[in-house]
């Protein structure tokens, strides 16, 4: 839900009353020396009443005084010291001209004067006036502005603070504005600013920006969930009430002080969820949600047993961001149960001091040279960590597109902590292979990287890692990253800044070598899918590209992904062949057993039933038993006629179990060539397995004369992806040197 804010205290001629304007915000923070705030409301106040003869007010109507008051507000309640309360202040005067910045800092001290020119200079920010293209930065002013927002926040974060606020004060005064205004802040708020409060953990601020962005770049989607939340406030608001009270009661019981309290879920917040995992306004849990905060960290998780054994919990809805922190420091316990009624509902559960840094991010932890903090706490200088690492990966970059990425909120916050050799923790995203983490310890070590130890044992870089490892880098002194590391089908790498890192080093190589490698990569490739027939021409066409050597120098130093000229070849080696098309029409699609909506996998196209004794449901294990002119009946395994069959007749059991949508696949013959060796067709067999996928026929030969192996074998493949990475895999196998896809001529 979007804030609502007070309203400053005005005199009875329609002026702002200062004193009790500095009263109250010095009920918020704490100010040494109150008369220099008042100094530059007065001098604020001036400056707009001078300028106010040639109509010099801001872009949409509104005052700049009452603007810098709004924003030092903002500011108080993140509890920032007095300096930036006055630069916020003044600091629209400066950036519309009405004074200089030399007469701010004549007047009010070169601290707040420093403060007013960072703003000044994140100002430059904004993104392309085309509405369509809004989130796009391509030309070089953006790109040295953001490089001097960075900068100017590595030196002092404050400035990025104010900026929050100064951009805060501007969506929320652009309500009344023509629809082209409204657009183009919202699609800046959007795109830098909130993610921007996120990264520094501000969710008060976060979620307004994004509530207010929402309600303009989506109106409709806006007031439509808006209503959906209206329609059902008040039986919401009796039905929190009356969970709180109880939840209350049993935490009084167990001697913990729970403060709890009903909250409020953000409009924008629902719609993300809705639309991440596909469902209804009906079937987001949290809607209905309280938060309960305790005194210390034992308390949260005895909280959490409370609420469970009141209410029985949601599976899969259960998050603890206490023992496993959210990037930008974020600490929690969520879980969603079913309460009173039936309905579902979320309960958040932090301390205090969790619910501080949830509220105020990197201000809650200020570090200011000369003062005296906890020094265990390193919320703050994580966050500035991460933006120094930011500015490092941009400047190699040198361009903004992966920067606004990496500012933006991460819609897939699993992430897993891994263990350096010395201790350290380092957190990677899910999926994050030994060569990523590599690159997140430092460039080069990514770039020297030549092998990898996981808890002590040599694992392939191909490896996925899991949260709690303790991964070794093993590298060497000469040489760089392999090309095949871009190859999506091995899965050397995971993440876009690990791939960015690759191919920037490429990109420094001489064109001629990357000619020259882009040339042998993309001949092999087209020889292992059987696409040898492709029109160069036709293909550097279709793909946009000038000439043959541009298209291998692009495939040389990454710029283009192989998998993608692969799809374009196909497509121009068989237009009309759709028979044998992998993503076009299925010539033998496999058909699962099924019943009504429930797809079970495992038993062919044989007839299958439900059993009726035991009635097994999607979920639960289960187990066939082929029966006589009846096709398959599937029993619970737990289902005591099932275990009587053990014993009678276990030979005509199979095993079976519940599956998606059926999957159409197609007939493709694959070749293979290796020298032979002990355990080879195991080992086909094994990573055939692995992947899924069935076998439909298989014949080897053996030549003893020269130990060569050949395999046919027929699978079936879903889509031409899943075909490269199987040969690229099948590729990595030991002994194995030529394995290809086998295409057949069409016969009559």
């Amino acid at each position: 839900m979007v804030q609502v804010r007070a309203d400053h205290p005005i005199n009875q001629d329609g002026t702002v009353n200062l004193d009790a304007w500095i009263e109250r915000i010095q009920e918020r923070v704490p100010l040494p020396e109150p008369q220099i705030l008042r100094q530059a409301c007065e001098w604020a106040g001036e400056l707009e009443e001078a300028a106010a003869r040639t109509e010099h007010r801001w872009a949409n109507g509104a005052s700049s005084y009452r603007t810098g008051l709004e924003m030092a507000e903002i500011l108080a309640d993140l509890k920032l010291d007095q300096d930036s309360l006055v630069a916020a202040v003044i600091y629209r005067a400066v950036r519309e001209r009405k004074t200089e910045l030399a007469e701010v800092e004549r007047c009010l001290g070169p601290n707040v004067a420093a403060l007013v020119d960072g703003v000044q200079r994140m100002a430059a920010i904004s993104v392309s006036q085309n509405p369509p293209k809004a989130n796009t930065f391509n030309t070089q002013s953006q790109v040295e502005n953001l490089r001097k927002m960075l900068v100017t926040m590595i030196d002092d974060v404050r400035v990025a603070l104010i900026k929050l606020a100064e951009r805060t004060c501007a969506i929320r005064a652009v309500k009344d504005a023509d629809d082209a205004k409204r657009y183009r802040v919202a699609r800046e708020v959007f795109d830098i600013y909130a993610p921007l409060a996120h990264r520094l953990g501000i969710g008060h601020i976060k979620w307004e920006l994004e509530d207010l962005s929402f309600r303009y770049l989506e109106p409709h989607k806006y007031k439509q969930i808006a209503q959906l939340l209206d329609e059902r406030r008040l039986d919401r608001q009796e039905y929190i009430e009356s969970v709180m009270a109880q939840l209350r009661s049993e935490l009084e019981d167990a001697g913990i002080e729970g403060d709890i309290s009903g909250r409020v879920k953000h409009i924008y917040s629902i719609w993300r969820k809705m639309q991440k995992k596909g469902i209804d306004f009906s079937q987001v849990y949290d809607v209905r949600a309280v938060r309960v905060l305790v005194p210390q960290v034992r308390d949260c998780y005895t909280a959490l047993g409370i609420v469970h054994s009141l209410w029985r919990h949601i599976p899969n809805e259960f998050d603890d961001y206490i023992a496993n922190p959210k990037e930008n420091g974020y600490r929690s316990l969520h879980t969603a149960v079913i309460g009173p009624g039936g309905k579902a509902l979320e309960v958040q559960i932090r301390t205090h001091a969790m619910h501080e840094e949830a509220e105020l991010g990197v201000c809650a932890h200020w570090r200011y040279k000369g003062t005296d903090v906890d020094s265990n706490s390193t919320a703050y200088e994580d966050k500035i960590a991460w933006l120094r690492q930011v500015l490092e990966w941009h400047e190699e970059m040198g361009d903004i597109g992966g920067l606004a990425e990496q500012l933006r909120v991460d819609f897939e916050p699993d992430r897993i902590y891994l263990f350096t050799p010395d201790g350290h923790v380092l957190d990677v995203p899910k999926g994050a292979t030994p060569l990523d983490f590599a690159y997140r310890v430092h460039t080069e070590v990514g770039h020297h990287c030549r092998g990898a130890k996981v808890n002590g044992r040599i694992v392939p870089l191909t490896y996925v890692l899991q949260t709690g490892e303790q991964v070794e880098i093993i590298t060497g002194k000469a040489g760089g990253p392999s090309r095949d590391w871009l190859n999506a089908n091995l899965g050397y790498v995971h993440t876009s800044r690990a791939r960015a890192k690759i191919q920037h080093w490429f990109k420094q190589q001489d064109r001629e070598q990357n000619v020259q490698a882009g040339k042998i990569m993309l001949e092999r490739e087209l020889t292992r899918m059987a696409l040898n027939g492709a029109d160069y021409a036709k293909l550097i066409e279709r793909l946009g590209i000038r000439s043959q050597e541009d298209l291998f120098a692009a495939v040389g130093s990454g710029d283009i992904r192989m998998a993608h000229v692969v799809n374009v070849a196909h497509q121009l080696v068989e237009p009309d062949r759709h028979s044998e098309q992998l993503d076009l029409i299925p010539r033998r699609p496999s058909k699962p057993g099924r019943r009504g909506d429930v797809h079970i996998q495992g038993v062919g196209n044989l007839l299958t039933q439900l059993a009726g004794c035991c009635q097994p449901v999607p979920g639960d294990p289960i187990i066939g038993y082929i029966t006589v002119g009846r096709g398959v009946t599937v029993h619970r395994a737990d289902c005591a006629t099932a275990m009587q069959l053990q014993d009678r007749e276990s030979e005509r059991l199979i095993e079976v179990s519940w599956g998606g949508e059926p999957v159409q696949t197609y007939p493709v013959e694959i070749f293979i060539k290796a020298y032979d060796r002990s355990g080879l067709l195991r080992d086909v067999s094994q990573l055939l397995a692995n992947e899924k996928l069935n076998v439909l026929e298989v014949s080897t030969h053996t030549n003893k004369d020269d130990n060569y192996a050949s395999m046919l074998l027929t699978i079936e493949i879903p889509n031409l992806h899943l075909l490269g990475r199987l040969l690229a895999r099948i590729g990595q196998l030991p002994n194995v040197f030529e394995v290809r896809r086998n295409r057949q001529e069409r016969r009559a």
